[in-house]
């Protein structure tokens, strides 16, 4: 989406509210009203949150100033040029913050080849959410030059949409960068879309007819089944996944779809082996794996999440969630598993 000369990446509307401020919305309003299940709506609830969002321009002038405003609680924005991280930048609930930018001056010191390291031309700012802000946008100053949105050739040529549960959102990572989506796009030179829904990745028909639509995307990943193990069915959630891939996988046939199963967490090794959860972990994991097998699409590739995260000691003290550590060697290996399915 581009606004004020802005690209809004991850953003699908901006929604006017007092004041002229605009809300960010990562996912279209039609969209989030289909998520959820009876009795678990949740998806709505988190499909305003801002993970992956990030604001980038290029502008003229040596000075640049972006206003934002975080809603209902205090947020950060981590600031890049290019692949280069510049500053962070904390935002008040509530309260017009305005962000000075000034090219970084070490830039104009060495040699050019120097600044072309990363996916993006070191000339683009990139204003990068926390991945749970709710924010608006009220406006920019350029000093009288001019703003423009990236060209093509200064951002990747590729484009991923990640969907997933709240490991795919970054929950728990203290540097939203530090995410595992975010550190396997570095690692592809790949543009990434966040998706992830924490505690409400339900495989629901809306997001499945969405995902199939994305034109823009050249790689599709689905990290499913942790947060359905206590809500549906060993039945529903395997008719929710077989009609997600199939649905994503007919609709591009030349595009490939990268599975995930559950990622290893607490139930996996529960005290209580009869609990819904440690129960139903196991069973849910093979059946992402069967579905991928029996629907037999060329483009359907299964990605065994226990190739992914290694040890225990990966996780934070939920035993569920990455650390940022965790979530940099997961970009790795995830990175490693997703390079062979890209033209």
């Amino acid at each position: 989406m581009i606004h004020d000369g802005i690209a809004f990446h991850n953003v699908s509307e901006l929604e006017p509210r007092a004041g002229g401020a605009l809300m960010i919305h990562r996912l279209p309003q039609a969209l989030r009203d289909g998520l959820g299940i009876p009795g678990h709506q949740r998806g709505r609830f988190y499909a305003h949150r801002l993970t992956g969002v990030e604001l980038r321009f290029v502008v003229e002038s040596p000075f640049v100033a972006v206003t934002l405003m975080a809603l209902e609680a205090d947020t950060h924005v981590v600031v890049f040029r290019g692949d280069f991280a510049h500053a962070r930048h904390e935002l008040k609930a509530g309260v017009a913050t305005t962000l000075f930018l000034e090219d970084p001056a070490p830039f104009a010191l060495v040699e050019p080849g120097m600044l072309r390291a990363g996916r993006f031309d070191a000339r683009v700012w990139r204003i990068a959410f926390h991945q749970d802000a709710r924010a608006c946008y009220l406006g920019r100053e350029t000093y009288g030059t001019t703003i423009r949105p990236p060209a093509a050739s200064e951002v990747p040529s590729r484009t991923w949409v990640a969907y997933g549960s709240s490991i795919t959102y970054g929950a728990n990572a203290l540097h939203g960068p530090n995410a595992y989506i975010q550190q396997t796009a570095r690692r592809l030179g790949v543009d990434v879309h966040n998706l992830g829904l924490p505690g409400s990745c339900m495989a629901e028909p809306a997001m499945a007819a969405h995902l199939a639509g994305r034109a823009d995307a050249d790689l599709i990943t689905c990290e499913l089944g942790v947060n359905t193990v206590d809500w549906l069915t060993a039945e529903d959630f395997a008719g929710r996944v077989r009609h997600l891939l199939a649905t994503v996988a007919d609709a591009r046939p030349a595009r490939p779809v990268g599975v995930i199963d559950i990622y290893p967490n607490r139930a996996h090794q529960a005290k209580d082996p009869t609990g819904l959860a440690a129960r139903n972990t196991p069973v849910f994991a093979r059946i992402v794996a069967d579905t991928v097998r029996d629907l037999a699409r060329p483009n359907l590739h299964h990605i065994e999440a226990a190739t992914i995260v290694g040890g225990a000691d990966w996780l934070t003290t939920d035993l569920l969630h990455p650390s940022d550590d965790g979530h940099v060697h997961m970009g790795e290996r995830l990175a490693a598993a997703l390079r062979p399915l890209l033209p």
